[in-house]
């Protein structure tokens, strides 16, 4: 697909009821051609954390509450190969305010200034890249550079794939642009913070705290008034918490994500329209999200990472999106 990148997505949502759910009709529009494209709805359990305080007037023990809902969340589904499928969820356009004040506890200076950033409709993967999409894709003729189809540390078809460099995640977006004839590549930071809060302004998008009940990190630490959890020491299947509110899951923890901005040490001069941040600092790309082997703090959703391109470590990994240029 050929398309001028400052041509925004224009969505249009056609309802279509039939037994088992609504589908909607999402259609990209550039001057060459239109691309059409069918969205299913999922139903997806969320999350939120709250303090609450037993005893007289509350000033009993204090107690983390881990509230669930329902929500439902708008996808479509890509085809790979031998019948494994990539979820794209619909991330609506809006805008969000980046990075975190001065007083959230664990905040540091290359999370400032915040700053309002407005974002163009997209599509995100539902989970990060697993191990059964990448060797389905890594299995596509070459682009640029040649694929490992197995490079992870932690084995699994459904757990995500890692020990991926930024120039594999990148090569990985090519074959599969390839295939599809769609423009995936790896999120702007703008677009996976603003699709990790979903709305949200607390330190994590299920509240002031996390619990390992509903992230992979390292336990042994606490994040404001969180508790101590398990260290589980590995990668987890993909999807095994609950979603955000925009319907993704493991956007805090079990695996560091690739993004296409070179680093920055902070925000200052920040692109304010979403799109990546290029062209200054080629030795580092960024990370975001947390993983597996960090802290609670360090999956907050402002925290920015920093590794050079060609790092393969077992905590990274990677989630596509689908753009209109």
């Amino acid at each position: 697909m050929s398309s001028s990148p400052d041509v925004p997505i224009v969505w249009y949502f056609l309802q279509l009821f039939d037994k088992i759910h609504t589908v909607y009709l999402s259609i990209f529009f550039h001057p060459l051609q239109i691309i059409i494209i069918f969205l299913s709805l999922y139903e997806t359990t969320l999350a939120t954390i709250t303090l609450k305080s037993s005893g007289f007037l509350g000033i009993g023990e204090k107690k983390l509450v881990i509230n669930r809902s329902r929500r439902r969340a708008e996808y479509f589904r890509e085809s790979l190969v031998n019948g494994v499928v990539l979820d794209m969820v619909a991330i609506p356009g809006g805008k969000f305010f980046m990075g975190s004040p001065e007083n959230e506890p664990g905040h540091t200076s290359d999370e400032s200034p915040q700053h309002t950033v407005t974002l163009q409709p997209f599509f995100m993967g539902k989970f990060p890249v697993t191990q059964a999409q990448w060797q389905a894709v890594a299995s596509l003729a070459k682009v640029n550079i040649l694929l490992d189809t197995d490079p992870s540390y932690f084995k699994g078809a459904n757990r995500p794939v890692e020990n991926v460099s930024w120039d594999d995640a990148v090569e990985f977006c090519a074959r599969l642009s390839k295939k599809t004839g769609r423009i995936y590549r790896l999120p702007s930071e703008a677009q996976w913070e603003y699709a990790c809060r979903a709305g949200t302004t607390t330190p994590f998008y299920v509240g002031d705290t996390i619990t390992t009940d509903l992230a992979n990190y390292n336990g042994n630490y606490t994040y404001g008034s969180g508790v101590k959890g398990e260290y589980r020491e590995q990668t987890t299947d993909v999807g095994k918490f609950p979603a955000n509110p925009f319907g993704l899951f493991d956007m805090c923890g079990n695996i560091w994500g690739w993004c296409q901005d070179e680093w920055h040490e902070n925000y200052n001069q920040a692109p304010v329209d979403g799109s990546s941040w290029l062209g200054v600092n080629i030795k580092y790309r960024l990370l975001r999200g947390g993983s597996w082997r960090v802290i609670s703090g360090v999956c907050r959703s402002a925290v920015r990472g920093r590794v050079t391109p060609v790092a393969r470590r077992s905590g990274i990994g990677f989630r596509v999106v689908l753009v209109s240029g």
